[in-house]
């Protein structure tokens, strides 16, 4: 069973306003057994997405598929029994644990339409809390008697406990710490090639993201520019965001280096710049940047980014080394514009 969203948009409605597009024409395909890692700056629209491929927003445009039918929005009616198998973790599982029942009851709730007798939901809650370094009598405990990341691993096993082939997880591995993240990480691994889990991984942690996901895509400003098996695009990044975040990363070579810096911040959704999105904080932008919005081509196989620097048939190299061609004269950045960090700054929303 495959998750497919084709070319999915999401928008805000706002009285008296202009509508907020939180997603535009994104298409993305989750495979049983692959990890997708979606990243992105803070505002650039990844949860709204991971909810719309759930169900819990409905798409203004597109379309969401999972094993080939439409995905049903999630509404006072319980998800059909045919679509049990596509899961969500939310980012906050705090919120959404009931900090009135216990964890068990919880963990059973998402079984009671799987088929399965009482004695094998049991057991399927047991191996769902052991798999993700939970005793079994963490079932008669309720939420508040946990760490939050002790919570996120029961919301993980929660939706793990129906069996499902598809997950769509967001910020996963935020609230736990660096040896705890790792463990998940290489659970999250496990899942995927045992139990052929496919995920779509939403995460701030491109270090992380890096060593899980077999392929990768990149959002700004709620589209998507660029995407690849990760480690194409973490060895050869094509897009000026994409190089920028991975640049942002601090290294532990004993340097000294500051992470590398983006002027600026993510435009207004609800008022984008003009062409291409990034053009205000692009060190490469061109006139033609500023008026015609690039499309997201196949640039090679597998290979796909948003970017005028980029055709279709050219040797594959940085944005730096790339020859502009006829995209007109280069423009200037802003000045004064506050400098944004990105090494430990970027959150999902």
């Amino acid at each position: 069973m495959s998750l497919e969203l084709v070319d999915v948009s999401v928008q805000f409605h706002r009285s008296g306003r202009t509508p907020v597009p939180a997603v535009v024409g994104v298409s993305l395909h989750v495979d049983p057994s692959c990890i997708l890692g979606l990243v992105g700056e803070s505002g650039s629209g990844k949860s709204s997405l991971g909810r719309a491929a759930v169900g819990v927003y409905r798409p203004s445009h597109g379309q969401v598929l999972f094993n080939g039918e439409p995905v049903r929005h999630l509404g006072a009616l319980a998800r059909p029994r045919n679509q049990i198998g596509l899961q969500m973790v939310f980012q906050n599982p705090f919120e959404s644990l009931n900090p009135r029942r216990r964890i068990g009851s919880q963990i059973l709730d998402g079984m009671t339409r799987s088929g399965m007798s009482r004695k094998a939901r049991l057991k399927r809650m047991t191996e769902s809390l052991e798999q993700l370094g939970l005793p079994a009598r963490a079932a008669g405990r309720y939420p508040h008697q946990f760490s939050g990341g002790q919570r996120q691993r029961i919301a993980i096993a929660r939706a793990l406990a129906v069996a499902p082939s598809i997950m769509v997880l967001d910020e996963p591995l935020a609230s736990l710490d660096a040896s705890a993240q790792a463990q998940l990480a290489n659970t999250l691994r496990v899942l995927a090639d045992d139990q052929h889990v496919g995920m779509l991984l939403i995460s701030h942690d491109l270090a992380i993201v890096r060593h899980v996901a077999d392929q990768l895509a990149v959002m700004y400003l709620a589209t998507i520019v660029e995407s690849g098996p990760t480690a194409d695009v973490w060895s050869l990044p094509l897009h000026p965001y994409t190089e920028a975040l991975i640049g942002a990363i601090p290294t532990a070579d004993g340097k000294g280096q500051l992470p590398i810096a983006l002027t600026g911040e993510v435009g207004d959704p609800a008022a984008p710049p003009s062409g291409c999105r990034f053009h205000p904080r692009c060190p490469y932008a061109r006139e033609k940047c500023v008026r015609e919005t690039p499309p997201l081509l196949d640039i090679a196989p597998g290979r796909k980014v948003a970017c005028w620097l980029h055709r279709p048939g050219r040797t594959l190299r940085p944005p730096a080394e790339q020859d502009p061609g006829d995209l007109g004269a280069p423009i200037s950045l802003p000045h004064g514009q506050d400098v944004l960090a990105h090494t430990g700054g970027l959150t999902t929303t």
